[in-house]
């Protein structure tokens, strides 16, 4: 029989949470909160066994995502290769780390083909590095900060807050008329857009925390993230206004700054992937990240 897989919605974020922790995954797909903000892009899911599996289209292709839980994992990988014998289609699975890899490999011995997936590798920094933004390889963003605090003396941060959101909204609209136009040859941000509404929408049932920052009476950045795993908290979506110098890094290193003074067990801040997009590539690689979490596929070659 098939997996009865279904779309996510609010409801299923209790039962769902446990089993990304139980993984121990770092990655952002490990995360009720993507799933849910990026909606379609993110698929079907089911619980089997012990485990929280995924049907997903990517890029017109069918996969599932490595299963997330703790137990027989044997047992849920059977049943996804039944589930897409049922269907005719290929087993293939996404979001396979090195480890994710080594232990498919321990449970089906050349049977699996990999291919890594370099643009969906997340990009992982010492929090400590970017709240402190110390060593020769920061001194840019030191001085770009420098500028900003030079140039608007008066700038404070805050908790985003339901009072405070309707503010950011506004922003993110204003942001999303100067630039789309002028980076859509790179990057289209219609479905952006659409997840950064939900977390808009749902932003404390979603558990979602932010920082917004102000300057000259209005609102120049923000950023909201949430909890990944204990040690590792992911940044969902950071705006700022590109013309004003040093905006960027001061909401990033400010948002560093917070979540280290709130959760002191966090060790990374996982900023996510570049999408294979040249300029944020390169932005993301200028923080030097300390972890690229890499990942790939998996397609299933032998006959069990």
């Amino acid at each position: 029989m098939p997996i009865e897989f279904h779309h996510p919605t609010l409801a299923d974020r209790d039962w769902m949470q446990p089993y990304y922790h139980a993984a121990g995954y770092r990655g952002c797909e490990a995360s009720f909160v993507n799933m849910y903000l990026w909606g379609r892009g993110y698929g079907e899911i089911a619980q089997v066994g012990d485990y929280l599996v995924q049907f997903i289209k990517y890029n017109g292709i069918k996969y599932y995502a490595y299963p997330a839980g703790k137990g027989d994992l044997r047992y849920v990988i059977d049943q996804l290769i039944e589930d897409a014998a049922y269907y005719n289609h290929p087993m293939r699975m996404l979001c396979v780390d090195c480890n994710r890899r080594q232990e498919l490999d321990a449970l089906y011995p050349g049977q699996f083909r990999f291919t890594e997936n370099r643009n969906a590798f997340d990009y992982l920094y010492d929090i400590n590095r970017l709240a402190d933004l110390g060593g020769k390889k920061l001194q840019s963003k030191r001085n770009h900060c420098n500028r900003f605090e030079q140039n608007h003396p008066d700038w404070t941060v805050e908790p985003i807050t339901a009072e405070t959101l309707p503010l950011c909204r506004a922003m993110a609209e204003d942001w999303y008329a100067q630039y789309d136009g002028e980076t859509s040859d790179e990057h289209d941000f219609r479905i952006e857009k659409i997840a950064l509404g939900r977390a808009f929408d749902d932003y404390d049932a979603l558990g979602l925390e932010g920082l917004l920052l102000r300057a000259e009476g209005q609102v120049m950045a923000f950023t909201m993230g949430h909890h990944i795993q204990t040690d590792t908290f992911d940044v969902n979506f950071e705006k700022a206004y590109a013309h004003i110098q040093g905006a960027y890094p001061i909401i990033n290193r400010e948002f560093a700054r917070y979540i280290r003074s709130k959760y002191p067990e966090v060790v990374y801040l996982n900023r996510e992937d570049d999408m294979g997009l040249p300029g944020l590539r390169k932005a993301k690689e200028s923080y030097h990240p300390d972890l690229l979490l890499c990942k790939g596929f998996a397609e299933l070659e032998a006959t069990l």
